[in-house]
């Protein structure tokens, strides 16, 4: 009997995290915008137009950049960021992250290395803690970020409205 094994599976491209770019602004916006319409991973309504996302990569400086997930070839496959958590002066020593992975990528590993990334800027930049709002459903959010080290710390309920329904929020977050 012959035993038929299938062919070796490609290992996938390496990833690079590099500061993003004003040249990088249509392919997070690409990124972004399915998002908008199809998941509720952001609570954005309406898509960005490029000037919108143009006007939000300038407005990302110092520890808070965004920064991008190029593969082999260069392509942006995912982008993150670290805001400001809230406005009043008691925060200062805090920021929320966010991170975004072309839905075709997921699995590779980009959506962790987007995150171990910016949490190393957060510790590099002398913040204390690092906050993460994820829709609560979302097991694969919740779970990369319980790999980078986050503890869920509290459940907000039907707080936003999206796709005709309420949504939760998980806040996890990780001390530094």
């Amino acid at each position: 009997m012959r035993s038929v094994l299938s062919p070796p599976m490609a290992a996938p491209s390496p990833i690079a995290i590099r500061p993003a770019e004003r040249a990088d602004a249509e392919a997070i916006r690409t990124i972004y915008n399915y998002e908008v319409r199809h998941e509720t991973s952001t609570f954005d309504l309406v898509p960005r137009t490029l000037e919108d996302q143009e006007t939000w990569l300038l407005a990302r400086s110092g520890a808070f950049s965004a920064v991008v997930a190029v593969d082999a070839a260069r392509t942006v496959v995912g982008f993150g960021s670290l805001s400001r958590y809230k406005d009043r002066a008691a925060y200062s020593t805090t920021v929320e992250d966010s991170v975004y992975v072309d839905r075709s990528r997921s699995g590779e590993g980009i959506g962790r290395a987007l995150l171990s990334h910016l949490v190393e800027l957060a510790r590099l930049s002398g913040f204390h803690a690092v906050m993460a709002r994820i829709e609560a459903s979302s097991a694969a959010s919740r779970a990369l970020h319980a790999r980078c080290g986050f503890e869920l710390v509290g459940i907000e309920r039907e707080v936003g409205r999206k796709f005709n329904r309420w949504l939760d929020v998980a806040v996890m977050q990780r001390l530094l």
